[in-house]
């Protein structure tokens, strides 16, 4: 049986046999999403072939689910096969809030508040929902998130994780990218000792449900349900135990929008005040260490899906990342990562590698 006519058997058997499809935008992984109408009711089709494997999203699925959070609803599923039915959130993602990285000199001010849906700019609710509104309940949402018990099983995003896929990105497509040869194994060992030193603290905080990628493009505003339900979660396959600032970082320091740093610090203060319990000067450190990571192992995937995946317009988002990096190795924090690499990456080499282009 051909993928076609397995996925054809699937969607008869849930009742949606005459439903016609259309292609959603494809996320940086090899599954693919269609949107079904003229069904029983408006789904997606999330079709993941093997190697990908949809049992981590149907387990998180229903641990939001049961904890409040709005994650797709699972109309059908088979496991085996690499499909799932699911519930259609609608198209009002949190990206169209801010501009894309790659535009960012043609956007006006963004020291200012904007609105959804290409509304006013300056704060006002016409007709769109302040941005203020959407992040406060974003944060609220991922406090639930990460006070509730994980669901069991999930991995551990740690220090030693977090190391191998930052250097990972970095050395094994960046660097021969950029300097058309191997990473000397003095660079790995030495930025990958930076990185534990930054990364061990992490373990101090508390073991926390961690999506790792919990940004805009991963977000719907549902402005028709209440309190943290108005925020949609998708994408959410990926979770493990991690500290909770690395979520924070997520949302706050997207790499593929420019989010005005008002917002961060309204949001992570929000996100403190509902937590008592975490020293804010603890989770300011952890929250410098997870940017630092994360940004240098992003700017690193850019150039893996550019070259092994054959999407270079992932590229288009390297200068804001690598910005975003700097930014987080200024934080004390990051200060043995920022020496690390100030001994084999200096910054005039802290960008796309010069032969590669979106």
């Amino acid at each position: 049986m051909t993928r076609d006519e397995a996925v054809a058997v699937f969607l008869a058997r849930a009742g949606y046999g005459a439903a016609r499809a259309a292609p959603l935008a494809q996320d940086a992984s090899f599954r693919r999403y269609l949107r079904l109408t003229d069904g029983p009711r408006p789904a997606v089709l999330m079709d993941a072939p093997p190697p990908e494997d949809v049992r981590p999203f149907l387990t998180i699925a229903a641990h939001l689910s049961g904890i409040g959070v709005s994650a797709p609803e699972i109309i059908a599923a088979d496991a085996e096969a690499g499909l799932v039915l699911e519930e259609d959130l609608g198209d009002a993602l949190f990206p169209t809030l801010f501009p894309p990285a790659d535009v960012l000199a043609s956007w006006p001010d963004l020291s200012r508040p904007a609105t959804v849906h290409g509304a006013a700019t300056d704060g006002r609710d016409k007709p769109g929902h302040d941005v203020e509104e959407l992040f406060d309940t974003a944060i609220d949402a991922l406090v639930v998130m990460h006070r509730a018990a994980p669901p069991p099983d999930l991995p551990a995003w740690d220090a030693a994780t977090m190391r191998q896929t930052a250097l990972a990105t970095v050395f094994d497509w960046w660097w021969p990218a950029t300097f058309h040869g191997p990473a000397p194994d003095a660079a790995r060992a030495d930025v990958g000792a930076a990185l534990v030193d930054i990364l061990t603290p992490l373990a101090d905080g508390p073991p926390t449900f961690t999506h790792r990628d919990f940004f805009a493009g991963n977000l719907l505003w549902l402005p028709d349900r209440a309190g943290v339900r108005r925020v949609g979660v998708i994408d959410f396959q990926g979770a493990a135990i991690s500290h909770p600032a690395y979520d924070l970082v997520s949302l706050l320091q997207d790499a593929r929008r420019v989010i005005p740093a008002a917002i961060g610090t309204r949001s992570v203060a929000r996100y403190l005040a509902a937590r008592p319990e975490l020293d804010p000067t603890t989770f300011t450190a952890a929250y410098a260490a997870c940017a630092a990571q994360r940004h240098m192992r992003v700017a690193g995937q850019w150039v893996r899906l550019a070259q092994r995946d054959n999407r270079p317009g992932y590229l288009a988002y390297g200068p804001h990342t690598w910005a975003l990096l700097e930014d987080a190795l200024r934080q004390p924090a990051a200060a043995p990562l920022a020496a690390a690499l100030d001994r084999w990456i200096p910054p005039a080499h802290r960008c796309n590698p010069p032969d590669l282009a979106a």
